[in-house]
């Protein structure tokens, strides 16, 4: 019993007793809160309704909340095999590029930087002279040692016609002094043929030194045209060598003129200055890092779980967001799937091998190749994170 209750009791049992003392019978007012509340016998149905009316809205809207879920369900169905069904994205990927670091190929003074940071370049525009005047010297040293040696090569070549004659002219002497023994022989004989009685000893033997003489003649004769033939040798040995050092000095004159023309470094391709270390009177050094030219030909590198994979294959169309542009939306087409997650090809791959083994699902590389980023509202480079979802089916 709870405290109105009994309160309403004794306020009931205090009218009582003072009726009845009075003779007559006292109607007592109980205070609103006291009194006791009607009921019919009803208690879930204060309002006097019909006992199963409540049951029937109760029921009414149980129905209308199922009915509810299942159309929520449904529209949940349809979206999911409509909108998140064909489509597989990841948060991890990136954009990549061929980034080509600009670095002289020889060493010299800045004379001119023609550019400036995040400056938009054409593929050939000169981005830095390096003071020529070194190697401008070197050219024209170069020109001169070439120059003595086409001259030297000259000079090899008549040398050698004088001796290719003198040769000639050692030929003829031999013929003639040859064909002197041989006439020498002839006298000979015929003058021992005639014998004692037709000749004396005296022209026989005048006949036999003749003979003697044309000899040694024909040997001097033979080695001379040795001499000469050796000499014409040497000649010819001595164009070759001029030939060779004419070709030494032109290759050494091509190495000065490229090497000057090295002092002028342009762009090798269309892009944007970025990673600019020089300045306008530094020296460099040749292989030194000097800056980096971004492409425009960009791509993105998109790390996909390895079970996100089933049903990609290169082709299937990509919408890219740019997180530094979320208002614009990016087409593109997967361009290839690596073989082999990004784990193993780092520089400390895992050994499942070893130790104890817990599976992690691993990451593929997948490049996507944008159909068209020209936007000139749109400054886009090399490791900006992009979000890509793959329409796989």
């Amino acid at each position: 019993m709870n405290t109105h209750q009994k309160n309403y009791d004794s306020y009931e049992e205090i009218a009582k007793n003072d009726a009845e003392t009075r003779g007559r019978v006292t109607t007592v007012e109980m205070p609103a809160d006291l009194r006791r509340p009607e009921t019919n016998g009803d208690e879930n149905n204060s309002t006097g309704s019909p006992p199963n009316q409540g049951a029937a809205t109760k029921r009414r809207r149980q129905m209308a909340v199922a009915a509810a879920a299942l159309a929520v369900a449904a529209a949940a169905g349809v979206y999911y095999s409509k909108f998140v069904a064909p489509y597989e994205t990841t948060d991890d990927a990136f954009i990549e590029a061929h980034v080509p670091s600009i670095a002289p190929q020889i060493s010299g003074r800045v004379a001119q930087l023609l550019v400036k940071d995040n400056q938009e370049v054409k593929q050939g525009q000169l981005l830095l002279k390096i003071d020529p005047r070194n190697y401008e010297a070197g050219v024209s040293q170069a020109q001169a040692n070439l120059s003595a040696a086409r001259g030297r090569l000259v000079e090899a070549k008549a040398q050698a016609a004088v001796d290719q004659a003198k040769v000639a002219e050692e030929h003829a002497n031999f013929d003639a002094v040859t064909a002197q023994a041989a006439y020498a022989w002839t006298n000979l004989d015929r003058l021992e043929a005639i014998g004692n009685a037709g000749v004396s000893q005296n022209q026989i033997d005048v006949a036999e030194t003749q003979v003697n003489s044309t000899r040694a003649d024909v040997e001097v004769a033979f080695n001379r045209i040795r001499a000469a033939e050796a000499q014409a040798a040497l000649s010819l040995a001595s164009i070759a060598t001029a030939v060779a050092n004419v070709a030494q000095n032109d290759a050494a004159l091509q190495r000065a003129e490229l090497n000057l023309s090295y002092t002028r470094i342009t762009a090798p391709e269309t892009g944007y200055v970025t990673h600019r270390t020089v300045e306008q009177g530094s020296y460099v050094q040749a292989g030194q890092t000097l800056l980096a030219i971004v492409p425009q030909h960009l791509w993105i590198v998109a790390n996909f779980k390895e079970t996100q994979l089933a049903r990609m294959r290169p082709g299937q169309p990509v919408t890219v967001h740019v997180d530094a542009y979320p208002r614009l939306k990016f087409t593109g087409h997967v361009d290839s799937i690596q073989a082999g997650s990004g784990a193993n090809f780092s520089l400390f791959p895992p050994e499942n091998a070893t130790g104890n083994y817990v599976k992690v699902v691993q990451r593929v590389p997948v490049k996507i190749v944008l159909d068209d980023a020209s936007d000139a509202n749109v400054v886009a480079g090399p490791g900006m994170s992009v979000e890509p979802t793959v329409r796989v089916r």
